[in-house]
């Protein structure tokens, strides 16, 4: 067995650069986000099988496919973080992102309040876990976990 003679990759984190302790809670958290994603695939399935109200303006197959998809891409991307995938926090913000208009739709235009303000609370302190100077220090490869978290 040889070694590489460059050394270690920077990218590579199986090298013991193990997470910060809230990257791996907001990985927790998008994980969770990216499941509720797949579980509402697989309810849109079930209604398209069942032909459950057929409203006419959705497609309940192509809209499970969608949520399935992109839930587990974002549940891939949330188990990555857990994991001390750096690549993970790329799919983490970005579906956070497009979480904010989503939750303003649900505070103002749906009338949901009860939805939009719990979701909105969510995606703000994931992105603060995110974007902590730890997280980011960790991202860039230069610091040690943390031990006082």
């Amino acid at each position: 067995m040889t070694s590489d003679p460059s050394g270690p990759d920077p990218q590579d984190t199986r090298q013991g650069d193990p997470p910060p302790t809230a990257v791996r809670r907001a990985g927790l958290v998008v994980a969770l986000e990216g499941a509720v994603g797949v579980v509402a695939g697989i309810v849109f399935l079930v209604r398209g099988l069942t032909g459950a109200e057929d409203s006419g303006f959705i497609n309940d197959y192509g809209t499970a496919a969608w949520f399935a998809i992109l839930g587990a891409g974002v549940m891939a991307g949330g188990v990555a973080l857990i994991r001390g995938r750096r690549w993970g926090r790329a799919i983490a913000v970005v579906a956070q992102i497009l979480l904010i208009p989503v939750a303003f739709a649900l505070l103002t235009d749906s009338g949901r309040p009860y939805f939009g303000a719990p979701l909105l609370v969510v995606v703000v302190i994931v992105l603060g876990m995110l974007f902590s100077p730890k997280s980011v220090r960790w991202l860039s490869g230069e610091a040690a976990p943390d031990a006082d978290d």
